[in-house]
């Protein structure tokens, strides 16, 4: 790609529709803007989830579905995410602010026998939500030509996953995950009609991408947790790997000519649209390889501090027929919990769960040589119920993160951004028999 095309889209008249599931420039390569996991509990606490078994019987970990040996009652999680992004390049000063808030995550979960563990959930994986228009003037300031960037269109992700407990130290689990949805990109290019001072009316040279996914994979999963019963001390290591893709993406490209037939530019002028070049590719390798490993220590019922590596391996993906590398991905988080005492009844705040973790990221995408990383750190709350108890911990979830993405070299875009979730889990011994009247 030429260097007015990787550094100016992202840079030049950025701009997005507020509220919107993505906010990033970033989303417009690729598939999007990815979500790393939107559940609550694992984002306040750095990412860590593949070395977290809950101590509690109301929490199900569906990034590692291993760790659900101590899952014993029916949890039903519903939460939402707030962003806020505060963006920042050297090319012409820019500086925007935008916001989103969105569902980030539906989960049903409860066990099947004391040894065996299912949870479902739906969350978004990756969204495209940007318009970025790029003007080029001559000597005069006199418009020459402009080109039109724009890109819809969410991914979404449901996951089905079991876990298998074989004694009190090893468990192992697997999960399907289903990623589902449509994300399209669209350049146009107009040219400015001096006659008429405006670019209304003249021809538009569109070159749009279709992507429909239709993907499926496989998570497999283990851990093992050793508990000194004289201490009450836990150690946890656990790992995970995800492969196995069944489904391709197809993408349609289309280059044609066309013309508007209004000002606002959403209708096309009947039968003016010609068709320059129309193809159909297929890919396999949109979600490819993914491994994690972590471990952890605690207290039982008290603390855990967990450290964890995640790997992705790069991939190639078509966009606006061209391809694009996208390098191999690493993330280090380290994060935990801590529980004062719970048997405080006097003290409310003693019986919160507050959580605290930090990552950085370096990025699959680069642009020039240049690396689009991020880091944060993020804090939580579970605040119970007022009857909730420590067999059955129900309650609200709030987190908060705080993190940098990109850089301002070569005129690209620093983004600062704070995500606020809030989210309710419900958990209780249902839908089963009572054995006695």
């Amino acid at each position: 790609m030429k260097k007015i095309f990787v550094v100016s889209f992202i840079s030049a008249g950025y701009f997005l529709n507020a509220q919107s599931l993505s906010n990033s420039p970033y989303a417009a390569y690729g598939i999007g803007d990815v979500k790393y996991d939107n559940t609550i509990e694992t984002a306040s606490m750095g990412g860590i989830s593949t070395a977290f078994i809950s101590d509690f019987t109301s929490s199900f970990n569906f990034a590692n579905p291993a760790n659900n040996a101590n899952f014993e009652l029916t949890s039903i999680r519903l939460e939402a995410t707030n962003e806020n992004n505060y963006f920042k390049s050297n090319y012409n000063d820019m500086k925007s602010t935008k916001h989103s808030t969105y569902l980030s995550n539906i989960a049903l979960a409860f066990p099947l026998s004391p040894k065996v563990k299912m949870g479902i959930s739906y969350q978004p994986y990756s969204s495209k939500s940007y318009d970025i228009v790029n003007e080029q003037l001559d000597a005069d300031k006199t418009p020459l030509y402009k080109n039109n960037f724009k890109g819809s269109g969410t991914l979404n992700i449901a996951q089905l996953a079991v876990s298998y407990k074989i004694n009190q130290e090893f468990s192992v689990g697997a999960k399907a995950n289903l990623y589902f949805g449509d994300l399209n990109d669209l350049n146009e290019f107009r040219a400015y009609n001096r006659d008429l001072g405006t670019y209304t009316g003249e021809y538009v040279n569109g070159y749009e991408t279709k992507n429909r996914i239709r993907n499926f994979n496989f998570t497999l999963g283990t851990s093992y947790q050793t508990l000194n019963t004289r201490t009450d001390k836990k150690f946890t290591i656990g790992a995970t790997a995800t492969f196995g893709n069944t489904s391709n993406m197809t993408t349609q490209y289309t280059n044609s000519t066309y013309r508007y037939s209004d000002v606002q530019e959403t209708t096309k002028v009947v039968g003016s649209e010609t068709i320059i070049e129309q193809k159909d590719t297929k890919s396999k390798n949109l979600l490819p390889l993914q491994a994690s490993l972590g471990v952890g220590y605690g207290s039982e019922n008290h603390w855990f501090v967990s450290g964890q590596l995640d790997y992705k391996k790069g991939e190639d993906i078509s966009y606006f027929g061209k391809t694009l590398n996208f390098q191999d991905t690493y993330r280090i988080s380290a994060g935990g919990w801590y529980l004062p005492n719970y048997n405080n009844f006097r003290n409310y705040f003693s019986r919160v769960i507050y959580r605290y973790g930090a990552f950085y990221e370096r990025g699959s995408l680069n642009l020039e040589g240049t690396s689009i990383n991020k880091f944060g750190i993020s804090a939580g709350v579970m605040l119970p119920f007022k009857n909730s108890s420590i067999t059955r911990m129900s309650g609200l979830e709030i987190g908060v993160e705080v993190g940098k993405r990109g850089t301002l070299q070569n005129n690209l875009i620093n983004q600062n951004y704070i995500n606020l979730r809030i989210g309710f889990n419900f958990a209780d011994k249902w839908f089963r028999k009572t054995l006695y009247n």
